[in-house]
């Protein structure tokens, strides 16, 4: 299923910066950055139970806010891209 996660870390102190390169260092784990705080994961259940915990044990609930939006696996239609950054197949070849 494509699940969509964006996530707000609150950067003002040194430990906040810390946690905006982890989240995001995880994230690119999982799926490709489409914005800057903005990911497309291609995840199983499990692997996305995963994330999120992983997520979770990054964030500071008081300060820092993470969403994930569930677009399921017939997610082509409900995906419109305009303007920069070429849009990809998340599910097609991979070519290094």
């Amino acid at each position: 299923m494509l699940v969509l996660i964006t996530y707000d870390v609150n950067t003002q102190t040194a430990e906040g910066r810390r946690r905006l390169r982890k989240v995001a260092k995880e994230c690119v784990n999982y799926g490709q950055r489409v914005q800057n705080s903005v990911f497309e994961c291609i995840l199983e259940t499990a692997k996305c139970k995963e994330l999120q915990h992983k997520l979770c044990q990054i964030i500071d609930e008081e300060t820092d806010s993470l969403r994930f939006y569930y677009l399921g696996k017939n997610y082509r239609s409900k995906v419109e891209h305009f303007g920069a950054k070429e849009t990809f197949d998340l599910e097609g070849p991979l070519i290094l």
